[in-house]
């Protein structure tokens, strides 16, 4: 049992890409599409193209979390768009196929992935660090302290 809880909410934060023609037949990349000028996805980029990413606030910092076995530190990019959009992209090559290799199982995926997330305004994008550590990416981003509001005394005359 899961203690996460997964929902269909809409997160302000993300600019995860959307596929709306996703699930149809003319954008699964099948030979017998519809709308052959379509551009099609292939289904061995599919599982590496929505890598998975977790997102934690900590009262220092926002800490993301990628999952990308099988990949080295030159092969993933952490950028800033904008002042204010984290991306995180890379790509593992496709196996090279030798003619005489038999393959009886290909489950390993291939292919692109490009994730953006909009930082809050407490982000201090120019302290971001990130560290690769047994195929899991972790970029830290600072947060600006929280500032007190000043109070000042008023005297009451009278």
């Amino acid at each position: 049992m899961s203690l996460i809880r997964r929902s269909n909410v809409f997160d302000p934060f993300s600019l995860d890409l959307w596929d709306p023609f996703e699930g149809f037949p003319f954008g699964s990349g099948s030979s017998s599409s519809l709308f052959p000028s379509f551009p099609r996805t292939s289904s061995e980029t599919a599982a590496f193209a929505g890598a998975r990413i977790d997102w934690k606030e900590t009262p220092e910092a926002h800490v993301f979390k990628a999952d990308v076995p099988g990949l080295k530190k030159e092969e993933v990019k952490v950028e800033v768009e904008d002042g204010n959009v984290l991306q995180i992209s890379g790509e593992r090559n496709k196996e090279q196929e030798e003619k005489t290799d038999t393959w009886h199982r290909v489950e390993r995926s291939s292919g692109r992935f490009l994730r953006r997330f909009r930082l809050p305004e407490n982000a201090k994008t120019e302290q971001i660090t990130a560290a690769m550590e047994n195929g899991v990416l972790t970029v830290t981003v600072p947060k600006e302290d929280a500032k007190k509001p000043e109070v000042k005394s008023i005297q009451i005359s009278g």
